[in-house]
């Protein structure tokens, strides 16, 4: 766990690929066995994946490219971001590269009876490559995505979460020990306006897997409850944390 946490301060989204290295058939066994590590956000929701080169697909990044295919459920879009922003951060902790690429198209839309959702373009990096300072990311303003309090080491450090186009559709509302998440529908992005939904659905999911992540590092206990899907305001009801004393606290 604290090495996870400890990637969010080093990952970053690879945009260039040093195509002098290659992942060696000891990662990508390595790769394969941490994705059986993942844990799902929902658990009665099948996910597949395959691990291609990139040229069978339309991806210009990376060596290979790791299709991720999902059963179309409520709150599947959320699972997908939460499960594979774990392997983000693993891969980060071994100097491989990861850029969650939306665009991307694929020769096989279905995999099992199951639905391609998303890629994640993958190549061997330098630690050079890797983010050295977390601040000098282009994140917005604690203040506009975190109303109320709770420890700026929480609200200062989840909003370093990747997004589609940086888009950060993620607001919070801390009040009585609870946390009310949200995805707001008011977002620019150079995305075509109908895709704008179905990739922030991912991103929050990846949110919720840094909000979480940040909350155990800082010995906070929590419940969880998602919310219904509901697609009918400019604030989307996502999820609730209810959050308990800090563990080990008398």
């Amino acid at each position: 766990m604290k090495e996870l946490y400890d990637m969010i301060f080093k990952r970053k989204s690879f945009r260039r690929f040093n195509d002098t290295l290659t992942l060696s058939e000891e990662e990508l066994q390595d790769i394969n066995q941490e994705i059986k590590n993942l844990n799902p956000l929902v658990d009665d929701i099948e996910v597949k994946y395959k691990i291609v080169p990139r040229e069978k697909t339309t991806s210009k990044r990376g060596e290979y490219c790791l299709l991720i295919y999902s059963e179309e459920k409520e709150h599947y879009l959320l699972n997908i971001g939460y499960m594979f922003e774990q392997l983000d951060l693993y891969l980060a902790s071994k100097n491989i590269g990861v850029c969650w690429y939306g665009m991307g198209k694929v020769s096989e839309p279905e995999y099992n009876n199951l639905k391609y959702v998303i890629m994640l373009a993958l190549g061997k990096g330098e630690d050079s490559q890797f983010r050295k300072d977390y601040k000098k990311s282009k994140r917005k303003e604690t203040s506009d995505i975190w109303k109320g309090d709770l420890s700026l080491e929480i609200a200062d450090f989840v909003k370093y979460a990747p997004s589609a186009c940086n888009t950060q559709p993620w607001r919070v509302v801390c009040e009585n020990n609870t946390l009310k998440i949200y995805r707001t529908t008011d977002v620019k992005s150079i995305m075509p306006k109908e895709k704008v939904p179905f990739y922030n659905s991912i991103d929050m999911g990846i949110f919720l897997y840094f909000l979480e992540l940040t909350l155990s590092h800082n010995e906070f206990s929590f419940q969880k409850t998602l919310s219904p899907e509901n697609d009918g305001s400019n604030l989307i009801s996502i999820a609730t944390y209810t959050l308990k004393a800090k563990k080990n606290r008398p």
